[in-house]
C-alpha cells in the first residue's frame, strides 16, 4: 500500500489502489485528507514528517495501527522516506503478517545459501579422507587370514560406502545440470501419486484437488518430482500410526496464486502447490529448522529430503513453506508460472 504526502501537513495527494481497498474509502475521499488521523496514533505519522520536513532521515520505518472503520485496526510496517519531488513523503504500509512473511522468506534464502556453502566446504573435507580409509581398509583386508579380522575391514568398507552416499546425496543438487523443459504440473503430482501408493498400498488415501486451467511451465521435471517426492514421502513417512489405522490422508491441491510477492519478486501468477497431511505434526522443536541439512524428527532419517526439495524448488525461482499443527500439516510450493 502506498501513499504520497504533503510533507508541511501530512495531505494525501495519492493513494494505491491498495490502500483505497484496505481503507475502504475512494481515491477523491482520501485526496487532501491529513493522513494522520488514519494511525491509530496520529503524533507517530506527524513525528515522522516533521523528521522528514527537517532532513533528519532519507528513511524511517515503525510499527502502528491502521484504521478501518468499523473494521479492527490493521498492524502494518510503515516506511516513510523523502520523495523526489520537494516537499513531499512516500510512505509504504505493509501489513504485519506480510513483514513476517518476507523476514520469513529471506530466512530461507540465507539459510539455503549458507547449506549450499556448507555442504561444498563438508564435501571437500569429508571425501578425501574417506577414500584413503576405504581403501587402506582394502589393502588391510588382502593380508589378513582370519575370517573374523576380515569382518572387521568389511565394516569399515560398508561404512565408508555408506558415508561416500550420504555426501553424494548432499552434492546432488549442485552436480547436475538444470534440463528445462515443458512440465504440466498434474503430470508430476500423478507421478508422484502412483510411487507414493506403490511404498504405501495399505492405510493410506492420497486426494486429489487440482485446478487443471493451470497452465505447463518451463522447468525441470525430473528435479519437480524429486521435491515432491521428497515432501509426500515425509509426509507418508509421519502418517505410520495413522497408516497402522487406516484413516491417513495426503491431499495434493494446485491452485493459481494472483498478485503474490516471493522471494523479493512481485509476480502476476504463480503455481500454489499443497501437501496437507493428516499426521502428527512437525515437533517443535525443530519446526524453524526441519530444511536444514541432516534435521530430521524420524529415527532412521537422513534430515536430507526437504533440504533437497527447498534446493529444487529454488532452482525455480520458488519456495517451500510449512505450515504445521497437530492433525494439519500444510507444506506449499510456490513456483512463478508465465
Amino acid at each position: 500500500m502506498v501513499a504520497v504526502l504533503r510533507a508541511d501537513d501530512g495531505a494525501v495527494l495519492f493513494a494505491n489502489a491498495a490502500l483505497e481497498t484496505c481503507l475502504g474509502l475512494s481515491r477523491r475521499t482520501l485526496d487532501g485528507a491529513d493522513f494522520s488521523v488514519f494511525f491509530t496514533d496520529p503524533a507517530l505519522l506527524q513525528t515522522a514528517l516533521a523528521g522528514a520536513r527537517e532532513r533528519d532521515f532519507s528513511a524511517l520505518r515503525f510499527e502502528a495501527g491502521l484504521r478501518r472503520p468499523p473494521q479492527e485496526s490493521l498492524p502494518v510496517h510503515v516506511s516513510v522516506a523523502i520523495a523526489e519531488h520537494s516537499g513531499e513523503v512516500l510512505i509504504e504500509l505493509w501489513p504485519l503478517e506480510a513483514q513476517a512473511r518476507q523476514d520469513r522468506e529471506e530466512r530461507l534464502r540465507e539459510q539455503a545459501l549458507a547449506n549450499k556453502e556448507l555442504i561444498r566446504n563438508l564435501a571437500h573435507e569429508i571425501k578425501n579422507p574417506l577414500g584413503g580409509i576405504r581403501g587402506a581398509a582394502q589393502l588391510l583386508e588382502m593380508d589378513l587370514q582370519s575370517r573374523e579380522l576380515i569382518e572387521y575391514t568389511q565394516v569399515i568398507i560398508h561404512e565408508a560406502d555408506r558415508l561416500q552416499s550420504l555426501v553424494d546425496r548432499l552434492l546432488a543438487p549442485h552436480r547436475h545440470p538444470h534440463l528445462v523443459g515443458d512440465v504440466n504440473i498434474h503430470e508430476v503430482c500423478e507421478r508422484v501419486r502412483s510411487l507414493v501408493l506403490v511404498e504405501f498400498p495399505h492405510g493410506l488415501r492420497v486426494r486429489r484437488d487440482y485446478d487443471t486451467s493451470i497452465p505447463e511451465f518451463r522447468g525441470d521435471r525430473a528435479q519437480l518430482i524429486q521435491a515432491l517426492v521428497n515432501i509426500v514421502q515425509n509426509a507418508a513417512q509421519a502418517l505410520t500410526e495413522r497408516i497402522a489405522q487406516g484413516d491417513a490422508e495426503i491431499v495434493l491441491s494446485t491452485r493459481v496464486a494472483r498478485q503474490v510477492t516471493f522471494g523479493r519478486q512481485r509476480y502476476r501468477l504463480a503455481l500454489e502447490l499443497h501437501v496437507i497431511d493428516n499426521g502428527p505434526g512437525v515437533p517443535e522443536a525443530i519446526k524453524e529448522r526441519i530444511f536444514y541439512p541432516l534435521v530430521t524428527g524420524r529415527d532412521g532419517g537422513s534430515g536430507l529430503g526437504l533440504t533437497l526439495a527447498q534446493t529444487f524448488v529454488q532452482q525455480h525461482h520458488g519456495l517451500v513453506e510449512c505450515d504445521s499443527v497437530p492433525g494439519r500439516t500444510d507444506f506449499r510450493i510456490l513456483i512463478p508460472l508465465p
